[in-house]
């Protein structure tokens, strides 16, 4: 076992919170993909698992799982998304 020495020298460590907590995470790309131009996001469902989400969902075409997933990207804390979107016929839904 290797001990590292203390880095804070008896003072109390600063806690940087370097991720939103999932919630605000959800709801931060929830926001962002509802205001997003190119996409219908009201059957898409947002799930963060760590800094990873998740979407899940009915989509129109593939651009929009394309775009989906470029918004998704483009919040604060999200390193990688995954998908799991279907692609349904606009008549029918």
């Amino acid at each position: 076992m290797v001990f590292k020495p203390a880095k804070t020298f008896g003072e109390t460590p600063e806690i940087v919170e370097e991720n939103p907590p999932l919630a605000e995470l959800e709801t931060a790309v929830a926001s962002q993909l509802a205001g997003s131009d190119g996409i219908d996001a009201s059957d898409i469902e947002v799930i963060a698992i760590g800094n990873e989400i998740c979407l899940r969902g009915l989509v129109y075409s593939e651009s929009e799982v394309d775009r989906a997933v470029e918004v998704a990207l483009s919040v604060p804390g999200v390193f990688k998304v995954s998908v799991d979107l279907e692609i349904v016929d606009r008549t029918i839904h």
